[in-house]
């Protein structure tokens, strides 16, 4: 019983395995079949498609040369003839518009002085008479058309195709403007018959290559028409990342080729408006920088007349007029922020041109923030958490000037208490200061950083310039560092400022420069 349970099992298995083979061999024989039967049909198509375009490229690119040059020779020499021409005025005429470039046999038809039909040709192609010229054809040209705003002429060239013993061609008549003369020509189509049958030819035999070898050159093809897809996302990627002069090779007239002129269109167009973008605000960074300059030396004065008035207002004589103090206190407050104005105006054209260099030093965070709280007397204000031991490579100015921006934000904008706490990460030290106030609304979120926002449109006027977390934001990205701005779940706005701790590249590179 064993044993046939066995010889059962024997045979199942075999039975199995042959019958994989065999679902094997269909699958591979029905995915030959399908890749044949969609190689011929994309052959056939393709082949047939190119024949027709090329057959009307051809067709049309030929009559209208020829027709062009028709309607040239009528104005050039049809439309000289008298209204009523002698025959052999008629005669030269049709055989000087036969010599035209396109080589064309010529008909004219005029009313003779004894009012009589005047009929000359060229003399190719056997004679070509008037009896060639379709009938239809002959009545669209005789026909007078009304004149008018949208139709300035009386009549109008018309053509057929025509085909006579297997030979086709290309037959057009018109009349000069006022009516005279008619003129026929008659064009042969035979060369580009015969290309046309050389392309048939060509593409008959290229579909059977195709066909033959289309398993093989299946890779070979899908490279070839991915290729320049690739090409073109590597551009694209290239222009992302703003090399704007990036450009693709055009070559042939395919839908790729004017896929990659319509991209280098694009490409040439966005490069002209970033280098217009710039050069504007080039000039708008200059135009700022020179103004901040000329100001500085009109506000020295007027700040030394400033300190001599403070020190008449801090003076326990009394000297000061009663009347005309409060326009004093406001004269040298507005100086301060006048003056604070033109040096925030300087260091954003610094940052803007590119000028801004960091003097990098190893300093201890905490003495640093420490210091920066002290000089500006918010010690009592603030309540600075940060262990001493933290050291970082930084330009201690530029910190100093983040800090104070950030801190003097906090506590004029914010809420008591204002809270600064610094802390290790990785490779990179954090520093945040949190207030206790009623945050930053949604909609200012975004534009904390703005250089000149005004949160509120009912305050234009500030103490400050709108430019502190704008200058603040700089000097942090020109550490390689960042600040970002949140709301705390428990209330209250947080900064947050990440530095990194070595130096990044461009303070490395600025450090460089100053060395050498």
């Amino acid at each position: 019983m064993t044993q046939a349970q066995g010889g059962i099992r024997g045979w199942a298995a075999a039975r199995k395995g042959h019958l994989t083979r065999l679902r094997f061999t269909s699958l591979r024989l029905r995915l030959v079949v399908v890749f044949g039967l969609v190689a011929l049909t994309a052959a056939v198509s393709a082949s047939g498609i190119a024949y027709w375009l090329n057959r009307e490229a051809v067709l049309t690119r030929t009559q209208d040369a020829v027709l062009r040059d028709f309607q040239q020779e009528m104005q050039n020499h049809a439309g000289l003839l008298p209204e009523l021409p002698e025959r052999y005025e008629l005669q030269r005429t049709a055989q000087n518009m036969a010599n035209s470039s396109q080589r064309f046999s010529v008909l004219l038809v005029a009313k003779g002085s004894d009012g009589e039909a005047l009929y000359a040709n060229s003399g190719a192609l056997n004679g070509f008479s008037v009896q060639d010229v379709p009938e239809s054809l002959r009545a669209a040209v005789n026909e007078t058309q009304e004149v008018d705003s949208s139709n300035k002429y009386a009549y109008h060239l018309y053509w057929q195709r025509i085909v006579d013993d297997g030979t086709p061609y290309l037959v057009a008549g018109t009349k000069v403007i006022n009516g005279g003369t008619t003129g026929y020509m008659l064009k042969s189509l035979e060369p580009e018959a015969k290309d046309l049958n050389s392309l048939a030819w060509s593409l008959g035999i290229a579909t059977g290559l195709a066909l033959i070898g289309s398993a093989l050159l299946a890779q070979a093809a899908a490279t070839t028409v991915l290729k320049p897809v690739h090409r073109l996302g590597v551009a694209a990627r290239r222009l992302g990342e703003g090399k704007l002069d990036t450009r693709l090779r055009v070559s042939g007239t395919d839908e790729l080729a004017d896929l990659s002129r319509t991209f280098n269109d694009a490409a040439e167009a966005l490069e002209k408006r970033v280098d217009d973008m710039a050069a504007r605000d080039e000039a708008s960074r200059r135009f700022v920088a020179d103004m901040s300059h000329e100001l500085r030396t009109p506000l020295t004065a007027i700040t030394a007349v400033t300190e001599i008035l403070e020190e008449e207002l801090e003076a326990e004589s009394g000297s000061m007029d009663p009347m005309i103090e409060p326009a004093v206190r406001l004269v040298v407050s507005e100086t301060r922020r006048l003056n604070d104005l033109v040096e925030n105006l300087m260091e954003v054209t610094r940052f803007d041109a590119g000028t801004a260099r960091l003097v990098l030093d190893d300093v201890d965070v905490a003495d640093q923030l420490t210091a920066c709280l002290d000089a500006r007397a918010w010690l009592d204000a603030v309540d600075l958490n940060a262990e001493r031991g933290i050291h970082a490579r930084l330009d201690p100015r530029r910190l100093d000037v983040i800090m104070a921006n950030l801190v003097g934000n906090a506590l004029k904008h914010g809420g008591s208490p204002v809270r600064v706490a610094v802390r290790a990460a990785d490779d990179s030290v954090v520093i945040e200061v949190r207030d206790h106030g009623p945050g930053i609304p949604e909609d200012v979120l975004p534009h904390v950083f703005d250089r000149f926002y005004k949160a509120s449109a009912s305050r234009p006027r500030s103490e400050g310039s709108g430019l502190g977390l704008s200058i603040a934001l700089e000097n942090a990205h020109i550490h390689g560092g960042g600040i970002t701005a949140a709301n705390s779940p428990e209330g209250g706005a947080v900064f947050t400022l990440r530095l990194p701790r070595d130096g990044s590249e461009l303070a490395q590179e600025c450090e460089a420069e100053k060395s050498s």
